[in-house]
């Protein structure tokens, strides 16, 4: 769960630093791994991976729209081995009008009142589908906030369930992992993150991923594998 810390080409960009180039200016970036999203989508475009299958040098596989990737609404969202062709896995971080902080999105309207009180100074990120870089009006997000639900692609104006913070990761000083949160979590000790099933890390064919309170390893503090992302920016070959 290290990643290497050599710098590299601005292309390949950490979300745990920066959560989105537009939201911060921060950057701390990686080696670049094979293509992730199409060369369509643009250097803009983002890729989230879990630390479970992948690192920074070799992210393995990639958040993408399953079963046909179809933008409606309930189609289900997992992971995908990386591509580059494949528009199913372009997607495009969006912001609040005023920045990319959860207090930011609390102005505009999508985030709650609680959970800015206990977020506002973290950055946030809409992940907004867009295959071949076009524009669907959906992004990832869930129906419900409960426990083992599936994510799925929601309409993008729908407050809370569309919008991931994005937590470092406990105890890990080394920037490039963190947690995902979803800002319409009312659970704040134990508040619903991006998790990878466990089962399908095990079967080698990671499918849909799922909302989990956050689990910290007794007496560490930390979180598993299945709970930590990366992200990197742009396809391989875009500047």
């Amino acid at each position: 769960m290290t990643p290497r810390s050599t710098p590299v080409p601005s292309r390949r960009r950490v979300l745990a630093v920066a959560a989105t180039v537009a939201v911060a200016g921060a950057v701390s970036a990686v080696a670049p791994p094979a293509d992730a999203a199409t060369a369509e989508c643009g250097p803009g475009c983002i890729s989230v991976f879990s630390s479970a299958l992948g690192t920074h040098a070799d992210v393995g596989f990639v958040e993408a729209v399953l079963d046909g990737g179809a933008a409606r609404p309930g189609q289900p969202v997992g992971l995908a081995p990386v591509s580059g062709t494949d528009p199913a896995e372009d997607f495009r971080p969006g912001t609040a009008p005023g920045g990319g902080t959860v207090a930011d999105f609390y102005a505009d309207g999508m985030v709650s009142a609680e959970a800015n009180a206990h977020y506002g100074p973290l950055n946030a990120v809409q992940q907004r589908y867009a295959p071949f870089g076009v524009e669907t009006g959906m992004c990832v997000g869930v129906a419900r906030v409960v426990q083992g639900e599936g994510l799925t692609l929601q309409p993008c104006d729908v407050p809370g369930t569309t919008v991931w913070i994005v937590q470092p990761v406990p105890g890990d000083t080394t920037p490039g992992w963190f947690a995902i949160v979803n800002a319409a979590t009312s659970d704040f000790d134990r508040p619903f993150a991006m998790h990878l099933p466990c089962h399908e890390v095990a079967g080698g064919e990671p499918l849909q991923m799922q909302l989990r309170h956050l689990r910290y390893r007794t007496g560490e503090g930390t979180l598993p594998a299945t709970q930590v992302w990366g992200a990197v920016f742009g396809p391989q070959g875009q500047p």
